[in-house]
């Protein structure tokens, strides 16, 4: 006997001007505010069959779909090496490697790292009966990190570190330093790409810019130039779904290896971005920390081989599309008051 997928669920507004995060916490029995906001995050909500953001203001009588969430159920624990760079009784920080998938989600493998917390941290199964608004199925996560994006990543050990540690996130005190290698080099060498971010239309596995997508800001300085590449620090000061590869792409300057976003290279097999630097007050006694992590070692060899004189794009000629693309965006920015030297790039 095979089992029939479950049908996806209708709504109808009622209101008009109501939030659709708002709208779905009130008509899905039990769900929080945060959880619907998961649901549409998530690719999960249609609006008249179009993918809108969680402040989308709803009009009487628009048709909101809910598509049935495929989760799976929590993971067993199963010992993975981690390389935990700190822990206390509250929270731990790990360096990620790359390949290894945060949470279960549809079409990823196990285990994932829920596994690998579970079994060397038992207690955060804990959290989510402590906590109405903490995920189940992702316990103790406070942020996440793509699949093959390496670096530091911290995990919540009781309810009050995660409340914490979220609020400090929504409120954006959560110092976060990435590097990246992106083909040719910004100009102007530091700036704020300023871009609302949203699920692709036309593909649910990619974020694209959006006029409807959510508020998003990536700050960039060039640290180091090489002949058809550069080596950029950027600073996440929002956090949506592969901000910095989509922000960075958007202006012409693609993450070296990042073949979802444009740049497959022979020097690298994944996209060359490492969450180096986390800055953040500690949930309990209030400290602020700084905590780093040096690059993995085929992040060191590309920057080896640029160092060299070695080509991202070896004999290739730089995508005309990419270099029209860029041309296009420094057209548009405009001069910004914040930092020293930064130019704002507002993409529309």
């Amino acid at each position: 006997m095979t089992s029939q997928a479950r049908p996806s669920l209708e709504l109808m507004a009622d209101q008009n001007g109501e939030r659709l995060d708002q709208f779905l916490a009130r008509r899905l029995d039990g769900a929080s505010r945060n959880q619907a906001r998961r649901l549409i995050d998530d690719g999960l909500v249609q609006v008249d069959g179009a993918l809108e953001r969680p402040a989308y203001k709803l009009s009487f009588g628009e048709l909101v779909r809910v598509a049935p969430a495929q989760a799976p159920a929590l993971e067993e624990p199963l010992e993975i090496q981690l390389n935990v760079v700190y822990e206390d009784e509250h929270l731990a920080v790990i360096d990620k490697p790359a390949q290894l998938t945060v949470h279960p989600a549809p079409g990823e493998r196990q285990p994932t790292l829920i596994a690998a917390i579970l079994n060397r941290w038992p207690e955060v199964a804990r959290i989510a009966k402590q906590d109405d608004d903490a995920d189940p199925l992702r316990p103790g996560l406070v942020h996440r990190l793509d699949r093959d994006t390496t670096g530091l990543l911290m995990i919540a050990k009781t309810a009050g570190a995660l409340r914490s540690l979220r609020d400090q996130l929504r409120q954006r005190s959560i110092d976060k330093r990435y590097l990246a290698v992106v083909l040719g080099a910004p100009d102007p060498d530091a700036g704020l790409i300023d871009a609302a971010i949203g699920r692709d239309p036309s593909d649910p596995r990619r974020m694209a810019i959006l006029d409807r997508g959510r508020p998003s800001q990536t700050g960039y300085e060039t640290v180091e130039r090489f002949a058809d590449a550069a080596l950029l620090q950027c600073q996440l000061i929002t956090g949506r779904t592969h901000q910095i590869r989509v922000h960075l792409s958007a202006i012409g300057h693609p993450i070296a290896g990042d073949a979802m976003y444009g740049l497959q290279t022979p020097l690298i097999e994944r996209q060359a971005l490492h969450a180096a630097q986390l800055t953040f007050q500690h949930p309990d006694s209030g400290e602020v920390l700084t905590l780093d992590a040096d690059p993995p070692a085929d992040f060191r060899r590309l920057l080896g081989q640029l160092r060299e004189g070695e080509l991202l794009l070896g004999d290739q000629p730089s995508p005309q599309a990419r270099r029209g693309s860029a041309d296009t965006m420094n057209r548009r920015a405009r001069a910004s008051g914040r930092g020293r030297g930064r130019r704002t790039q507002r993409i529309r």
